[in-house]
């Protein structure tokens, strides 16, 4: 039996966002909680975010959220990536990385930023095999870059 996932996006409420990260704190490094409150974190994501999201039938399996709305620097920022545990290893979050970049490239953006925890290894291993390369370190969390082409020259 195969189970159908399907791929969209700005799709999920802020109770469902809420109900996904609630589910996935635990896997988060450190876990999500111990740094924002998940209720008023799903809120903004809903309000601000560009989300990239996996679903199998009416449960959000996967998310990727995006602040692709600095036009004047042209800097995305990602705030989350998140798989449910059970989901994990099938190449959704790529696919949804994959969604995130080629969007922020059309909405002509010329860098993409994250922090990922210096020691939570498969995130990291996930975002260098999508072209992100590390940059500050700021206390156990990394920040990470990944520079768009364009016609431009970088800063």
């Amino acid at each position: 039996m195969s189970v159908t996932v399907d791929f969209g996006s700005n799709r999920a409420s802020e109770v469902e966002i809420a109900e996904h990260l609630s589910l996935c704190d635990a896997d988060f490094v450190p876990p999500l909680n111990g740094r924002v409150e998940i209720g008023d974190y799903a809120k903004k994501i809903a309000s601000n975010a560009t989300r990239f999201e996996a679903w199998s039938g009416n449960k959000l399996v996967g998310l990727v959220a995006a602040y692709c709305n600095d036009n004047e620097k042209r800097i995305a920022f990602i705030t989350s990536v998140s798989v449910l545990k059970e989901w994990m290893g099938k190449g959704f979050a790529a696919s949804l990385m994959k969604q995130c970049i080629e969007y922020a490239k059309a909405s002509r953006m010329r860098q993409i930023t994250l922090e990922v925890a210096s020691d939570n290894a498969p995130a990291i291993k996930l975002y260098e095999m999508n072209g992100f390369v590390a940059g500050n370190t700021n206390g156990a969390f990394v920040s990470m870059d990944l520079y768009l082409k364009s016609g431009e020259e970088h800063e």
